[in-house]
């Protein structure tokens, strides 16, 4: 491994708001932050990106500013948040109509056991009901969340709740071994795109992957939309991204691995294989990769990580990572310059054990 820095990410949120936690984080070996426009725009951010720019600054740092589109990744529309338990029944519904009364989709031919409540009703594109079907299991929110679809009717589905927990509004939604298609940029990324440059934002990252061809697909609504001048990250969500490695991997600045969607679409126990393939085909190519999700997740509560954290993280940088990045860790945990200080210190442990070998 070359004496080079590995580069380290936070992420926007409440939690990293000002200037001076920004400056604190920077100090401690940040290297840039991302913003998840999944839930806002660059627009509704400004506060944010403007701290982080001073604060930058004030280090003699340049900032580093990395977009992460909501591409073709389903999502839950706006409801009230709501406790989902085990053995409810759910109703899917077309995110663009009303909320349906208990008479309007109950009635004494329907035999299931719906324990009714108004918040029980889910909105889900319409793309999510096209393909849905009888057995079908929904992951929500990065798979807390599991309901199996009992019935399907021309107005939504009826499922059950196998895994429960609070679901909250424009959570992640993936289908079990069920591929929706999907344009690769929505209309609200385009709109955010076409700010980057004001916005001095340097990189984009594309989720869900699945082939060069989204690449290349995206490259061109950026030189449309006068912001060729960003870098893209390939995030690889899913078992047919990491099949098409060798077809993306000539498209993308850097590739992602994106550990949250990619341990939904397989067996955990089969997520650590999968990482260590992404790692020799890049390595194999000279490209570059990045390693994320839950890296220091037990930070989002607590001031020190656990052990299998630090490892987690000294081995994906010895074994070659150019960055790493946490999420909610720095977005909404409570020590997020406790957090930049581990992972930026394991990172650099595992440089130096790399040179010494």
């Amino acid at each position: 491994m070359e004496n080079v820095k590995t580069q380290v990410y936070g992420t926007f949120g409440p939690a990293c708001k000002s200037q001076e936690v920004l400056e604190e984080m920077i100090k401690n070996g940040m290297t840039g932050m991302r913003l998840n426009l999944s839930h806002t725009t660059l627009e509704k951010s400004k506060d944010y990106i403007e701290n982080y720019k001073m604060a930058a600054e004030s280090q003699g740092i340049t900032p580093q500013i990395l977009i992460d589109m909501q591409g073709p990744e389903l999502r839950v529309g706006d409801m009230e948040e709501v406790v989902l338990e085990k053995e409810d029944i759910v109703f899917l519904k077309n995110s663009g109509n009303k909320m349906f009364e208990k008479e309007e989709i109950c009635d004494s031919s329907n035999d299931t056991d719906l324990k009714w409540n108004e918040k029980c009703q889910i909105p889900v594109p319409a793309t999510v009901l096209s393909v849905v079907e009888k057995k079908n299991e929904i992951l929500l929110d990065d798979g807390k969340i599991r309901i199996q679809v009992e019935e399907v009717m021309n107005y939504g589905a009826y499922a059950k709740v196998l895994m429960g927990g609070m679901l909250k509004p424009h959570k992640s939604i993936k289908i079990v071994e069920v591929n929706v298609p999907m344009p690769v940029l929505t209309e609200h990324d385009i709109q955010n795109i076409r700010l980057a440059k004001e916005y001095g934002v340097t990189a984009l990252m594309q989720p869900f992957v699945f082939s060069g061809e989204d690449l290349r697909k995206v490259r061109e609504i950026l030189k449309k939309e006068n912001a060729d001048h960003l870098q893209i990250f390939a995030k690889i969500e899913n078992r047919i991204g990491v099949e098409n490695l060798e077809s993306i991997l000539p498209e993308t600045d850097l590739l992602v691995i994106a550990r949250g969607d990619l341990g939904n679409d397989m067996p955990l126990w089969e997520l650590p294989a999968a990482q260590k393939r992404i790692e020799n085909v890049c390595k194999k190519y000279h490209k570059p990769y990045m390693v994320v999700t839950q890296m220091l997740a037990s930070m989002e509560q607590n001031p020190i990580p656990t052990r299998a954290e630090v490892s987690d993280i000294f081995h994906a940088v010895y074994h070659g990572a150019e960055a790493v990045m946490v999420t909610g860790e720095t977005a909404v945990g409570k020590y997020p310059v406790e957090v930049i200080r581990y992972l930026s210190n394991t990172a650099k442990s595992a440089r130096e054990y790399n040179r010494e070998w």
